[in-house]
């Protein structure tokens, strides 16, 4: 298999997608880098699993000290348990992959992420989630990516795609955003994660600007736009690989009849259950629900 290499310029950085070199027994294996910071993002899926309901989706982040430059020493030769770190980035990963996955997908997939190299500045979430949706696209799994993942940090007033540890000290607002193309060629949002970082109250107190309903919504079309950026870096890519998509046959859980029936009691009242006030909405979703399955039950007998 022949090696493929593509580098863009991204975010004030070098965005490089490699393919062809490592994990070649994997059905999909993708190596991106983001200025130093490197990560291998593999996906393999086994034969159809018969009996199951749900989607076996499995999402590993394997942080290595010799991405850092460590070795651990003589007594503690294995590496720790998965950080804090790791595991959001597990589950930044699962939420927009899941969804992308075709409806009535049932075999066992498996994306694992492992941290080659860290430059000390930038976050390996990111490349992380974009090295998954690559691995998704070439091992041919049912997947309607890409999807293209941002953070945006709120500095001085300018949303910044992608910064550094040390530019997210000067932030008063840090989201990522994945999302992917429609058939209209418009972004889809599948995720928003957003948080206020530490320094916020300091930033805000001396004058810094705040993270209004208004600017957050400027910041997500921003986030848009940059993501239809690495989409098209993604793209092009995968236009020179070769991919032998798998035979799919959805397996839904229930046939037409049964979503027509549901569906034909429950929208119109789940549009007035979806309240403001939390503890109102979910009391309404769940006396909903159990209307739902009264109904379904009577009318099926």
């Amino acid at each position: 298999m022949a090696t493929t290499t593509r580098t863009w310029s991204f975010g004030n950085q070098d965005l490089t997608f490699e393919s062809g070199k490592l994990a070649l027994q994997a059905q999909g294996a993708a190596v991106v880098t983001y200025g130093q910071t490197t990560i291998l993002a593999t996906c393999v899926s086994s034969a159809p699993r018969e009996g199951i309901d749900f989607f076996p989706l499995t999402i590993d982040v394997e942080e290595r000290m010799y991405a850092a430059g460590k070795i651990p020493g003589s007594f503690f030769r294995r590496e720790g348990r998965p950080s804090e770190t790791a595991i959001l980035t597990c589950r930044l990963i699962d939420r927009p992959l899941r969804p992308t996955f075709r409806e009535g997908y049932r075999d066992e997939v498996q994306v694992v992420v492992t941290i080659l190299g860290i430059d000390g500045e930038n976050p390996y979430d990111i490349p992380a989630m974009n090295g998954a949706s690559l691995a998704a696209c070439l091992a041919g799994l049912p997947f309607d990516g890409p999807v293209g993942s941002v953070r945006m940090g709120l500095i001085d007033g300018e949303w910044v795609v992608n910064p550094t540890f040390q530019q997210t000290e000067e932030a008063t607002f840090d989201v990522v955003v994945a999302g992917r193309r429609n058939d209209a060629g418009e972004i889809d949002v599948l995720m928003i994660e957003g948080e206020a970082p530490d320094n916020t109250w300091p930033l805000l107190a001396d004058g810094a600007m705040a993270p209004t309903e208004e600017v957050v919504a400027q910041g997500l079309e921003a986030a848009k736009r940059a993501i239809s950026e690495v989409l098209e870096f993604q793209m092009e890519f995968l236009k020179e690989i070769e991919i032998t998509e798998r035979p799919f046959e959805p397996r839904p859980l229930y046939g037409d009849d049964m979503y027509e029936l549901v569906s034909s009691f429950a929208k119109d009242r789940l549009s007035q259950a979806i309240l403001p006030e939390k503890v109102a909405r979910e009391q309404a979703l769940s006396a909903l629900k159990e209307e739902t399955k009264t109904h379904v039950s009577s009318t099926l007998g």
